[in-house]
């Protein structure tokens, strides 16, 4: 059985090492014949520096290296030209001369390992001027690889400012490459996320975006009929394991809570890093939203409550998809490019096209909505997860009363200085908590007469729900707060009757169980049973 190579990224260790190596040589074959410029965005340890390196190797001359492998048998002709490999995750950045000295330091460690003879105060200047040494001591036009290309923008989303001051000297610096075409064999550029041509890459107008193309919808993760082609014999001993016995179809759970992500809305792969890691752990878990959730995330969902309710089944364009502005940041792109959305449909409005986005798997969708209710609610884990237990148990015996509860106590912890007066704030904190216990939620429902906050649907049941938020004034007398209560309840009672929401789900064979909560701040909430 051949070993895993979790957090392992050099393409010759994993050959020469005998670990499980996914062959993606068709890919590097395909990129070297086709095109000279590439740009590929993917989400973070989902293997684009293990491809960087692939192709670093299969430029390196060592045609012995990819024995067994596609390319190998390919005409690919394994002819040695000089690489500049660029990770940008280990150039220092905090501020814009801590990066440019970060950036004058890697090129100089190339410099004086080639022998060569020049140094500069701008590292544009120096790079511009390694490519020309380097394809002249050579005699070959020069490969250049850049991992993470935005990660000194990404860790200060937080500091606008410096965010910004980063994002020109990146803009300065990857601006050369235009100029160095007679010198180039080949520029590969990978990241996060996706920035507007012109904010970045101004100058590289020939740059080649195959991030949601469909020929390299595949080119990193696991498909899942490679699980069966290169793991069949790590499942084969999972299978021994007494915790794993009464797993009635281990591959298919397998599939539930790693596979799913897809670029092109047809080809869907397994995120490499939480498969490994659970072939490793010998358990399901969300290794991958553990390993580190964006801070600014988080904090733009917060600030944009209503957002959340939208994520289940968006739909954006292809122009809004495609691009990042730290000035303007979208809740449904930058969740798309980080690996929390995928690409579940492409839709075709005549030239024009649009993405149904979707969350991938069940480790992506459990973890995120578990950390949106920590996050607002600022409650521990253990505390939250017997709230789930009570609310689960509520629903399925139509126990709303004790949900409502519940629901109090999760508000209640809300620290003021987070608390939202808005109805998204509480709407999307439900939605959340919902959807961590495994139930159907759509939210923002349309009928033929208006939109239903919530529907919430079990094997025998289908809850309609109305949300309603009413500003209470501090020191609100019990009987003002009574007659606020009565008011909004009876308004959102009307409004569910008079528009017959239930009529849509009355002729489906399931109980129809109509409610309306009214919320006056963190910990006061009242239910309606209609």
């Amino acid at each position: 059985m051949k070993k895993l190579p979790l957090g392992i990224q050099n393409f010759r260790k994993i050959i020469e090492g005998g670990y499980v190596y996914a062959d993606k040589t068709q890919y590097v074959y395909s990129i070297v014949n086709n095109a000279s410029y590439y740009f590929l965005s993917r989400p973070r340890r989902f293997g684009k520096s293990l491809l960087l390196d692939t192709i670093c190797e299969a430029f390196s001359g060592d045609r012995e290296l990819f024995k067994g492998l596609w390319i190998y048998g390919s005409d690919y002709r394994f002819v040695k030209h000089p690489v500049i490999r660029l990770d940008m995750s280990n150039i220092a950045n905090d501020t814009p001369e801590i990066l440019k000295d970060g950036l004058r330091i890697e090129l100089a460690k190339r410099v004086k390992k080639e022998e060569l003879d020049f140094d500069y105060n701008m590292p544009s200047n120096m790079f511009k001027t390694l490519i020309e040494e380097l394809a002249d001591k050579y005699n070959q036009r020069v490969v250049v690889l850049i991992d993470e290309y935005d990660k000194p923008i990404l860790d200060h989303l937080d500091d606008i400012e410096t965010a910004e001051a980063n994002r020109k000297v990146l803009r300065g610096f990857y601006g050369i490459l235009k100029s160095m075409d007679p010198h180039l064999e080949l520029t590969f550029i990978t990241g996060v996320t996706k920035f507007t041509k012109t904010s970045i890459f101004s100058e590289l107008n020939n740059l080649l975006d195959i991030t949601m193309t469909k020929e390299y919808a595949n080119i990193c993760g696991i498909a899942a009929e490679d699980l069966d082609k290169y793991f069949s014999e790590h499942m084969d001993d999972l299978a021994s394991f007494d915790h794993f016995k009464e797993c009635s179809d281990l591959r298919h759970e397998i599939l539930a809570w790693y596979d799913g992500y897809s670029w092109d809305g047809a080809n869907r792969v397994i995120n490499p890093f939480s498969l490994l890691t659970f072939f490793m752990r010998k358990k399901f878990e969300s290794f991958w939203y553990a390993s580190g959730t964006p801070a600014f995330l988080l904090k733009l969902i917060k600030t944009k409550p209503e957002s959340f309710l939208a994520l289940k089944n968006l739909e954006i364009s292809e122009r809004v998809l495609d691009t990042f502005d730290i000035h303007k940041m979208g809740v449904g792109p930058l969740l798309f490019q980080t690996g929390y959305l995928t690409v579940k449909e492409v839709r075709r409005h005549g030239v024009t096209e649009s993405y149904l986005l979707k969350m991938p798997n069940y480790e992506v969708e459990s973890a995120f909505h578990m950390n949106i209710i920590a996050e607002f609610t600022e409650k521990d884990e253990d505390v939250t997860e017997t709230a789930y237990r009570r609310i689960k148990k509520s629903l399925k015996s139509g126990d709303l009363q004790n949900m409502c509860d519940v629901l109090k106590s999760l508000f209640a912890a809300i620290p003021y200085q987070l608390h939202i007066d808005r109805e998204a704030y509480y709407h999307s904190i439900f939605y959340a908590v919902m959807s961590v216990l495994g139930f159907d939620v759509d939210a923002e429902v349309s009928t033929a007469k208006g939109r239903i906050d919530a529907i919430l649907e079990l094997e025998d049941k289908i809850y309609v729900m109305e949300f309603k938020y009413r500003d209470a004034e501090p020191g609100i007398l019990p009987e003002a707060k009574q007659k606020l209560f009565e008011k909004a309840l009876a308004e959102g009672v009307k409004q569910m009757t008079d528009r017959g929401y239930a009529k849509k789900y009355e002729s489906g064979g399931k109980k129809v169980c109509q409610a309306v909560f009214v919320f006056l701040g963190r910990d006061d909430i009242e239910m309606r049973v209609i």
